[in-house]
């Protein structure tokens, strides 16, 4: 059965996205099967993989039942990589989901099928702790949480890893998290060693060991359409985000 990834933290511009979309791209490359589900009404995550931002069926199409995920499925750049888009209508589902009973679940209902499927299920969450991503949470079984180097950096993570524990203890069990990933750092200064340290300090066993530097390549490649390991395969954010996948994967 495959594992599911929640790609999460609702503090916006630190680099979900772009982790969801390459790490994707390097599990797919290394010959596992993968889905990266864009459960982020912007979707970002579609356009960042070359697939038209209004592009249906998508997640919102999934969520009402209207169609199973695996019609829903569209092929990516990437050989391995599945996407399963935002669709248009995902706009709404903040709003729509918690007028239905058992809200919570029925994201995890509909993705299970992929499980069989996909060795990885990867879901790149919304900026905020609505709906969505606590259904992303419920369905997932371990979550990655970037945390860009800079002075806000431990700045509403107080409020994730609480809602955490609510999802642990009140919907789902056997959630945990897989790591925190320093994102956008620039070792050369000063505050960047700084906020790492910190964040090293207060979380020592949850960081990973990998970290992902301040590259113009990994800002640049989603107006190509494609993940920095197919843009710049050889840029320093390229080489990151194919160790953090390696990392991830020894992880379990």
């Amino acid at each position: 059965m495959g594992k599911v990834y929640a790609i999460a933290n609702q503090k916006g511009g630190v680099g979900k996205t772009t982790t969801a979309v390459n790490v994707g791209a390097c599990i797919a490359e290394a010959g596992y099967p993968t889905v990266l589900v864009d459960a982020d009404p912007q979707a970002n995550a579609t356009v960042g993989l070359g697939v038209e931002r209004t592009r249906t069926p998508g997640l919102y199409e999934v969520l009402s039942g209207d169609v199973q995920a695996e019609d829903a499925l569209t092929e990516t750049v990437v050989p391995g990589l599945m996407l399963l888009a935002a669709g248009p209508g995902l706009a709404g589902a903040n709003v729509e989901m918690p007028r239905l009973e058992g809200f919570e679940h029925r994201m995890r209902e509909a993705l299970e099928p992929l499980r069989s499927r996909f060795g990885y299920v990867l879901l790149d969450c919304p900026p905020s702790l609505g709906p969505l991503t606590v259904s992303a949470l419920v369905a997932a079984d371990r979550i990655i949480v970037p945390v860009q180097t800079e002075y806000y950096a431990l700045e509403g993570l107080a409020s994730l890893l609480e809602t955490l524990d609510r999802v642990q203890r009140d919907l789902n069990p056997r959630l945990t998290v897989a790591g925190m990933l320093l994102t956008m750092h620039d070792s050369r200064t000063r505050l960047g060693r700084e906020v790492e340290e910190e964040v090293r300090r207060h979380f020592p066993d949850l960081v990973f060991d990998t970290v992902i530097p301040r590259n113009v390549r990994v800002g640049e490649a989603p107006s190509y359409g494609l993940p920095v390991t197919h843009h710049d395969p050889h840029s320093a954010g390229a080489e990151a985000y194919f160790e953090l996948a390696k990392e991830v994967a020894a992880r379990g």
